[in-house]
Parts: C-alpha cells; sequence; structure tokens
C-alpha cells in the first residue's frame, strides 16, 4: 500500500473538543459544571418572582422551568444540529442582561401571572428576531464596540444591585407566608430604622457576602469556581438554624413535575416591552460572540463567522424555546467558559453531560422547592456579589477603550449617569407615557440605548474632528483628522519632542498613515523605534543627557526633558545626592559608553532610581542597549500624554482627579 493511501485510510486523530471521555469521567466533570453554573441559573427566576409578586409554587415551576430549558440550550449549542450550535464547551443559561428590562415589563403590566406573559410575548419575539439576524450580525457587531459593551455591561451591574440590596432587606412575613416586609422603615423625620429582627436579615445578607469572599481568598481551583453556591448553602444553612428559612414548601410538592408549554397561559404582545427585549438581546449577541472565540482560543479550534453565526442561531433558538416553556432569553454563560480554562476539558460532551443532568434537574419540584426556600437576605447577599461582579467585567471592557480620544468618555459618562437616573430615582419614568415606561424606565435599556446612539453620532453620522491629541507651536487644537492630512514636515514639528529630537523616528511613523484612533498613532512610534536600525537606535541612545550631572541645566536639555526630570525634582538635588547620582551615571557611561535612561516618571524618589541605577551597573552591553530602548519608549509614551493632555485638559484633568488618591 502507497504511502499517499495508508494516509488516506488512517482514521484522523479528534480534536479535543470532539472527544468522547468515558462515562464516570463525564459524569464527574458533568456535574461540575451544573455546580459551577446553578447559582447564576436559578438567581433570575427568584429575582424576578419577588419583584413581580409570584408565588411559591408558580416559582418553584419557574425554577424547573428554568433548569430544563437549560438543559436543551446547552444541548442545543454544545451538540447542534443543522447549521445551530457551536459545537464548543458551551453552557447557556438565562441572560442577567433581560433581568431588570423584565421586571419592567412585568411590573408595568400589572405584575404576577399578568406581568409573566407580557415577558414571555417579548421573548418570544426576540428570539425569532436573534434567529433571523444570525447569519448578517457580523456585519453590525462592528457598531458595538468596547465603549459600547464595555459601558453597557457596567450598567447592568449597577443598575441590578438595588435588586439585590432590596432582597437583603427582605425578611419572612408569617401573615403572608413570603419574605415580604423590609427590615428597614422611615419615620415622619425621614430617618431610616431596623425594625425588630432586622439586625438578625442584615447579618445573614453581609455573612453570605463574606462567606463568599473568604471562599475565594481561602481556596483555589474547583472550590473556588462555586464560591457562590457554596456561599448560598452556608449562608442558607445559618438562617435555617436562626429560624430565618423556611422549607415548608419541599414536603408538599411532587417528585417528578413535567414543565408544559405555557403553562401561565398564552403569552401576551406588547410592543414598547419586544423593543426592551430585542436591544437585551442584540447586546447579548455581543457577550456570546466574545465567549465563542474566548472558548475557541482556550481549546485551540479555529472558528470563524459562520460559526459565530450557529451559536447566535443556537441562542435565538433557545430563547423561542424559553417563551414556550416558561422560561427567559439564554446565552453563553462566562462562568463556565472560566471553567473550561481552569479544569483543561476540552470535550464538548462533558457540557452535553452537564446538560442532561439540569434537564433531570428541571424534572424534580423537590429540587426546586429546595432552591426557592433560600433566604431572602441570604439571596440577596450573593445578589451583591455577583451583580458587582458583573460591573467589574464592565470596567475591564472599558480599560480597552481609549480615553484620550474624548468621544468615548462623552459616551461613557452619558451612557451611565442616564441609566443611574432612573435607577436611583425610578419614579421618573413615571413621568412618561406607559408604553415608554418599559424601556426608557430601564437603567440597562436607556444605558444600553444611549451608548449605542452616541457611538454612532460621535463615530458614523457627519464628518468629525476626531480625538484632540496635541498642540501646534500656535497652541491650536489638532485631532486626528488633522494629523492624518498633514505634511510629513508639520508632522515631524508637532512630535518631535517624543524622542529628544531624533526626527527619523517621528518620519518613519509618517509613513503609517493614515492612523485609526490615538493608539494606533502611538503604536505607530513604538514600531518605528524597535524597528530601526543598530545604528539609528543607538544614536538615539546617545542623545539623551546625563541624569543629574551638575553640568546639564533643564533649560539645556528642551522642555520635554525639563518636565520628565521635574517628576522627582532632578533640578534640585541637594549636594550629597547630586553627587552620588553624578558619580554612578559617569560610571554607567565609563562601562557601557553611552547616558544611563531612566524613565524617571515611573521612579518614586531620588533614593529609588539611584538604587535601580546601580543594579544596572551589572548587567551586560547588550542587555542595557535593550534597556536603554525600552525605557526611551516609556519616556515617549508619557510625553505623548502630555501632548493629549494640552490637547484635551478638561478631560485629561478628570482623568488625573479620579485617580488620584
Amino acid at each position: 500500500m502507497s504511502a499517499a493511501t495508508a494516509e488516506e485510510v488512517r482514521p484522523r486523530a479528534k480534536h479535543p473538543v470532539d472527544e468522547v471521555l468515558p462515562a464516570g469521567q463525564l459524569a464527574v466533570y458533568g456535574l461540575q459544571h451544573v455546580l459551577a453554573f446553578y447559582a447564576g441559573a436559578v438567581i433570575v427566576p427568584i429575582l424576578l418572582a419577588g419583584a413581580i409578586g409570584l408565588t411559591q409554587d408558580q416559582l418553584i415551576h419557574l425554577i424547573n422551568a428554568d433548569l430544563f430549558t437549560c438543559g436543551i440550550a446547552s444541548l442545543l449549542q454544545a451538540i447542534g444540529f443543522w447549521k445551530v450550535g457551536v459545537r464548543l464547551p458551551l453552557l447557556q443559561g438565562v441572560t442577567f442582561t433581560a433581568v431588570s428590562p423584565m421586571i419592567i415589563i412585568g411590573v408595568n403590566a400589572g405584575g404576577g401571572v399578568d406581568g409573566l406573559l407580557t415577558i414571555y410575548g417579548a421573548v418570544l419575539v426576540s428570539g425569532v428576531v436573534t434567529f433571523l439576524l444570525a447569519p448578517y450580525f457580523g456585519k453590525i457587531v462592528r457598531f458595538f464596540p468596547p465603549v459600547v459593551t464595555g459601558s453597557v455591561i457596567t450598567v447592568i451591574g449597577f443598575s441590578l444591585l438595588p435588586v439585590a440590596a432590596g432582597d437583603a432587606l427582605l425578611r419572612w412575613d408569617p401573615k403572608t407566608h413570603s419574605y415580604s416586609a423590609s427590615v428597614l422603615s422611615q419615620d415622619a423625620n425621614g430617618n431610616f430604622h431596623l425594625a425588630a429582627g432586622g439586625w438578625k436579615t442584615l447579618c445573614l445578607a453581609l455573612g453570605t457576602v463574606l462567606f463568599i469572599v473568604v471562599i475565594q481568598r481561602l481556596f483555589r481551583g474547583f472550590i473556588q469556581t462555586i464560591a457562590v453556591l457554596l456561599g448560598l448553602a452556608i449562608g442558607t444553612a445559618v438562617a435555617w438554624f436562626a429560624g430565618e428559612a423556611h422549607f415548608d414548601s419541599v414536603s408538599s410538592s411532587s417528585w417528578l413535575g413535567v414543565t408544559t408549554p405555557f403553562h401561565f397561559g398564552m403569552p401576551k404582545f406588547a410592543l414598547a416591552a419586544i423593543i426592551s427585549m430585542v436591544l437585551v438581546m442584540l447586546v447579548t449577541m455581543v457577550e456570546t460572540t466574545g465567549d465563542v472565540f474566548a472558548t475557541a482560543e482556550i481549546v485551540g479550534k479555529r472558528v470563524d463567522g459562520e460559526d459565530v453565526s450557529r451559536a447566535l442561531r443556537a441562542d435565538g433558538l433557545a430563547t423561542f424555546i424559553g417563551g414556550v416553556l416558561n422560561s427567559f432569553p439564554y446565552t453563553c454563560f462566562a462562568e463556565n467558559v472560566g471553567l473550561v480554562r481552569l479544569t483543561r476539558i476540552k470535550s464538548r460532551y462533558v457540557v452535553a453531560t452537564a446538560a442532561v443532568f439540569m434537564i433531570i434537574l428541571g424534572l424534580l419540584p423537590k429540587a426546586g422547592a429546595l432552591v426557592a426556600g433560600i433566604p431572602a437576605s441570604v439571596l440577596g447577599g450573593a445578589g451583591l456579589a455577583m451583580f458587582a461582579t458583573v460591573a467589574v467585567v464592565g470596567i475591564q471592557t472599558l480599560g480597552k477603550v481609549d480615553f484620550n480620544d474624548h468621544r468615548n468618555g462623552i459616551i461613557v459618562a452619558t451612557s451611565l449617569g442616564l441609566a443611574m437616573l432612573v435607577t436611583a430615582e425610578p419614579g421618573v419614568s413615571t413621568l412618561l407615557p406607559k408604553d415608554y415606561q418599559v424601556f426608557l424606565g430601564s437603567g440597562i435599556t436607556i444605558g444600553s440605548i444611549a451608548a449605542f446612539v452616541l457611538y454612532m453620532v460621535f463615530f458614523h453620522v457627519g464628518k468629525s474632528r476626531g480625538a484632540a491629541i496635541a498642540t501646534t507651536a500656535s497652541g491650536s487644537v489638532i485631532g486626528l483628522a488633522q494629523i492624518n492630512a498633514m505634511s510629513k514636515k508639520e508632522f515631524v514639528s508637532t512630535f518631535e519632542p517624543l524622542f529628544q529630537g531624533n526626527t527619523w523616528i517621528i518620519e518613519d511613523a509618517y509613513a503609517q498613515r493614515p492612523f485609526e484612533d490615538t493608539q494606533d498613532l502611538r503604536a505607530s512610534f513604538q514600531e518605528a523605534l524597535f524597528s530601526a536600525s543598530d545604528e539609528k537606535q543607538r544614536s538615539l541612545i546617545a542623545s539623551y543627557p546625563d541624569l543629574g550631572s551638575i553640568e546639564v541645566a533643564d533649560g539645556e536639555v528642551g522642555a520635554a526633558s525639563s518636565r520628565d526630570r521635574a517628576a522627582i525634582m532632578l533640578s534640585q538635588l541637594r549636594d550629597d545626592e547630586r553627587e552620588e547620582l553624578s558619580t554612578l551615571t559617569a560610571a554607567y557611561r565609563e562601562k557601557f559608553g553611552f547616558p544611563l535612561i531612566t524613565c524617571v516618571r515611573e521612579t518614586a524618589s531620588v533614593e529609588q532610581l539611584v538604587a535601580q541605577a546601580a543594579v544596572r551597573l551589572e548587567n551586560s552591553r547588550q542587555q542595557e542597549l535593550v534597556t536603554a530602548l525600552l525605557e526611551s519608549a516609556k519616556i515617549a509614551g508619557h510625553r505623548f500624554d502630555d501632548l493629549v493632555a494640552e490637547a484635551d485638559p478638561i478631560n485629561t484633568a478628570r482623568s488625573r482627579m479620579a485617580t488620584t488618591p
């Protein structure tokens, strides 16, 4: 048999994603996913039920329906069929993005079952829209950059915190057999007081937060991933011993129960509610896209636009099924993406096994009743930790945003401010017609709309000057568009101070026009520096002045270098400090043949500068050449920031005030 023929008949090795593990391993790893996922899975129906006034029995049914549909949704994503499902180890769960809008929809529709049916109508339509938009989403995803998605996710976290705080202050009402009476009361003077037994409720909420933090601090690995679940379990156990947890419904619940389509009645369709939920799903589609690429990177499998479309179709179909089976909108759960990274178990069949476990749990009303018995105070404490984490994810996303571009600052500030307006003062929404209260009375929705609209206005509508990046010699402010239109002479004149008068770096950077944004411009200088010839790089290094030299006055090194030296007041050294630094820099130059280059703006004091110089004297010449280039790049980075600060002083001042301790 020829080598080619042998190669053709030899079975191809399966990718780890498609590997079917032994049954025992599938069960153990699948259960681990369920445990990591469980708290996040059940918290949405619990929060929603409390907010719109559902009964304990209705809540139990919601929990079971949620778990059952989570299992189906996860099978769609991990196993897939036709063009549905990305076939990666992605677990599906109810998106937190939808919590606040669903509560608003439910309350404005009258609460209770009527509110629930209006929610389901919006969920059904949003699922269909998501499914139909999936093939085209790649074309519109560019309109959801980090400045939009980061703003939305941050707003979601902040908007959900009041919901968790409200739960944390609820106590058991023996008359209604539910957690409905707040432990806080307000007197005629506007002062707040804790009701009888209020300290117990408050301690349970704060104790749950403490349990979660302690578990996160003391443990690693799998235990750390289920910190919220363990915090709920411990908090509930403490509450039970304190007489604050009630599980009367567990004994009366059936062992087996099946959620039937439209259990609560036929859905009701309201235009405002539908618009609100479609907006939620647009944001969720961006999150799912990020989760798909993150998971693909973790498992080492290449994905493309078609894979993203398959994942989004699964989201849309699962959301539609959720509306039919009495559940809610679905998306990939980031918690389980992290678990895949942590465990390095890449098989999608592990997630499929977890999905089967969830379907089984969804058929056990007693399990739902057990979860429904978690005290509101404990649930609120866990919610504080979970929703604050959502806000942190948003802040991390905003960390990718170029805030030197003042437009991004305006987008984030305005969307966050409007969202907090209706979150802190919900009564504002009552000034609007009832139909508009649904999506303009939700902090998440109005924040999302504001972020998207402002992004379109600033970046895609009309002509924009762009970011305020630098000032000319005459003091006029220039933006990105003007920089891209500059002649080489104008460009060099503007940015010459960055590299101690070495214009060849600026000239090389000029060749990389047009620049997409401020970061692209900054990167062009760095690329020009590090890709230059050895001769040019050594010429740059030789041009820097000796630090602390008696012969060099500030006025002789240029304004940019004077500003650098002023960071630790090199022009005001004591005689002993100047002598010590001068001796070190002279020894450095004698050994290596070029001046000591240090980014003094990243040095806390003269003492630290001297200590670092002494250590660097022990290095090799080649290592110091590399270090000198890196330090010159840092110096140029700070000088570039100075240009931005001078061009956009208001935004820069705000940024510095925000970071000043």
